[in-house]
């Protein structure tokens, strides 16, 4: 893939994640949204690395819409979405596809926010994980039916663009 394709393929996923922030899960904190399928699209689709830059840069957008709910700690939830993007790339493009999307699934819903069991409280946090594995079960379940169609469309787009660089 040329630089200029990646560049705007990452763009375009990190405006995915933006525009996927704006349907929301109801929860007690406003930044849980439809914004992971994008990175993990990206993850699949791309590289491992891509769907870790665009889950950390989505979930960031998102929260900063929202106003940043839970302040600093946004910051560790971007790099555990990254972490979670990133092996879900590994995992899916070892086609281990289910396994991929239970990772995320699990990762998202409940490990995610057991981390901060002691900052927010016990309370909070399980306060917060149905919506969470609500969110992730609706993001991990689409992008395992979407990335399929879009992996189609990449061929017959790649090809048009060979096709017409050679003649």
């Amino acid at each position: 893939m040329t630089r200029n394709k990646h560049i705007a393929l990452f763009t375009a996923f990190v405006s995915l994640a933006v525009a996927g922030s704006f349907i929301k899960i109801p929860s007690p904190i406003g930044s849980v949204a439809f914004d992971s399928m994008p990175a993990l699209a990206a993850a699949a689709l791309m590289s491992p690395w891509s769907g870790l830059a665009v889950a950390c840069f989505g979930h960031l957008l998102t929260a900063a819409l929202a106003g940043f709910p839970l302040g600093p700690l946004h910051l560790v939830v971007a790099v555990q979405m990254g972490l979670l993007g990133f092996f879900y790339g590994v995992l899916y493009r070892k086609n281990a596809k289910t396994a991929a999307t239970l990772m995320f699934i699990t990762g998202n819903g409940v490990l995610a926010p057991l981390c901060f069991w002691t900052v927010l409280g016990k309370a909070v946090v399980l306060g917060l994980i149905p919506s969470l594995l609500a969110a992730a079960v609706l993001n991990g379940l689409t992008a395992l039916v979407i990335i399929p169609r879009i992996k189609r469309s990449f061929r017959h787009s790649a090809m048009r663009i060979n096709h017409e660089k050679k003649s």
